[in-house]
């Protein structure tokens, strides 16, 4: 009866201290490294990472709760002994080029890298035409547009003529 008690007691308290357990052991596992080299590295690395929720910011410039999830996989991994290149190459594969901050130049993203610069031409090439055709309509055109001064004079008559 007693080891029956007993067991009981023991059995309620492990199912109220392993959650803190729990939770005690995932604080030490996401701890900050005391390493310098490797805080500055995982810094680096969150710059050149891009958030998935935010889009313009770094996994180092944002606050959402993704962009927390990822700079904890990137710590994981960079303790997991992986390189700087294997740590992108494994997001790349996970969520696409999208992920990093400068997506590399390739067949799926020449429109992302060439597409301000073909704007802008084609803007310069528009601002041209207009000040060709601009200039070839005033030099057609005597002065005063072939109004002759009479006629202006007519046009102010009947303007300020009383009824």
């Amino acid at each position: 009866m007693i080891a029956s008690l007993a067991r009981r007691i023991a059995f309620a308290l492990g199912g109220v201290l392993l959650p803190f357990a729990l939770l005690a052991q995932l604080a030490l596992a996401q701890a900050p490294a005391d390493d310098p080299a490797m805080t500055s590295r995982l810094k680096h690395l969150e710059t050149e990472l891009r958030c998935l929720v935010c889009q313009n910011q770094t996994l180092a410039d944002s606050d959402a709760s993704l962009a927390s999830d990822l700079r904890r996989e990137v710590r994981s991994l960079a303790m997991a002994g992986k390189s700087d290149d294997e740590i992108k190459t494994y997001l790349v594969n996970r969520y696409g080029d999208f992920v990093l901050y400068r997506p590399p130049v390739k067949t799926t993203t020449w429109l992302l890298w060439g597409g301000p610069f073909a704007l802008l031409g084609c803007g310069a090439l528009i601002w041209l035409a207009i000040v060709r055709r601009r200039r070839k309509t005033s030099a057609i055109l005597p002065p005063g547009d072939g109004i002759s001064d009479d006629a202006i004079a007519k046009a102010r008559q009947m303007l300020y003529e009383e009824p």
